[in-house]
């Protein structure tokens, strides 16, 4: 419905434990120094870029209207600024609607986060919980997924040894990634053997503190041509919004997944997610997430987790050659990440990490407790 939409242009820091060196604005100023490299726009008024869309945090940025000291990098004294809070695939999204209803024709979209600010990433999701009821209890997403985990494996027969095989594959594929670059292969032992953060959770099987930005050119279909030989089209997006207390969710149900992936397929027209794509970009902050995703999404039936791991699942269907979010991204990046790295696949971008002749992909954004909230996109080359 309406023109399509294609990425254009694609660009990362690199992701690190703690860029302790470097501002907010450092780190936007690399990835839009290198979207305009890339694509040769600028901010003119007749034809260049006309809407920009941040993703950042003010919890996380320690900063009220966090976007705010954001506007003169991102070119935003040129133009309106527009802030996507939180989980990143949204700013896709966004910035589809806009160019998809006529309000533009070019889109920027960078997102920043430096999780390595707070004294823990635990106080900051503690924050998003009802302030009676919840947050006396210490609830933060941590603590919520140490729930849905302890419930999921009772249903899945998913195992640690399971989870543990997990998080080596995805640190063995972040080494093909050159914006991973502080994050070492493990073992399975060391898995195990790694202390508990919120039982069955262990330290390493958590997405590790990550700083870092990245950046999307978004275009109406015409002008993607124009600025690219590779675009990649924008062929279907679906979210949904699960309960907000925890209580009144069935953890291990993937409403909110299933829903969102069902819009994105229809819109897509897939009938067969099984069949349809050559890499599955899922966001995974913790391993068992993995699984339970992989079911939402309609890789493998619901319950099967554990059987779709033992069957070589995330092989099979090209999950996160990236590393994914195991690998280190920030928690409000990960789903933007995950198209950006979908796109540079399609783009045959992806250097040592690529998928040959990839040509469709999927890309799943999660925030909230629990997986509270999901976004997917399909991305598909010409």
């Amino acid at each position: 419905m309406g023109r399509g939409v294609g990425i254009c242009a694609v660009a990362q820091t690199t992701f690190e434990r703690d860029k302790w060196y470097e501002r907010f604005q450092g780190m936007i100023l690399e990835v839009l120094e290198s979207l305009l490299e890339q694509t040769g726009l600028d901010f003119n008024e007749e034809n260049g870029i006309d809407t920009i869309i941040s993703c950042s945090d003010d919890v996380f940025d320690a900063r009220t209207i966090s976007d705010n000291g954001m506007s003169d990098v991102l070119g935003a004294h040129f133009r309106c600024e527009e802030k996507v809070a939180q989980e990143g695939l949204q700013a896709v999204y966004y910035g589809l609607a806009a160019i998809k209803s006529g309000h533009a024709d070019l889109a920027l979209i960078i997102g920043h986060c430096k999780e390595s600010q707070p004294r823990s990433r635990n106080m900051v999701t503690h924050m998003a919980f009802d302030p009676f009821y919840t947050r006396p209890v210490g609830l933060d997403f941590c603590a919520a997924a140490g729930l849905q985990a302890r419930a999921y494996m009772a249903k899945s027969g998913v195992t640690d040894e399971q989870l543990a095989e997990v998080v080596v594959r995805a640190r063995g594929k972040a080494q093909k990634n050159p914006y991973i670059q502080d994050l070492t292969p493990v073992t399975k032992e060391e898995v195990l053997a790694s202390p508990l953060l919120a039982d069955p959770i262990r330290r390493l099987q958590a997405y590790p503190v990550s700083d870092g930005a990245v950046g999307l050119i978004l275009a109406a279909e015409e002008r993607a041509r124009e600025i690219t030989d590779t675009p990649v089209w924008i062929a279907g997006v679906g979210n949904c919004l699960d309960s907000f207390f925890l209580g009144d969710r069935d953890l291990t149900s993937n409403f909110a997944l299933k829903k969102g992936a069902e819009r994105a397929y229809q819109r897509a027209g897939i009938t067969d997610p099984r069949a349809a794509f050559d890499l599955v970009e899922i966001s995974d902050q913790y391993a068992y997430q993995q699984p339970l995703w992989a079911e939402g999404l309609g890789l493998c039936d619901e319950g099967r987790g554990g059987a779709w791991l033992a069957e070589g699942g995330p092989d099979r269907f090209q999950v996160n050659p990236s590393g994914g979010m195991l690998a280190g991204n920030p928690l409000i990046l990960g789903g933007l990440v995950r198209a950006a790295e979908a796109a540079l696949q399609l783009k045959g971008r992806a250097g040592a990490r690529q998928v040959e002749d990839a040509r469709r992909a999927l890309a799943h954004g999660v925030m909230g407790p629990a997986g509270q909230f999901h976004t997917v996109a399909v991305l598909e080359r010409d």
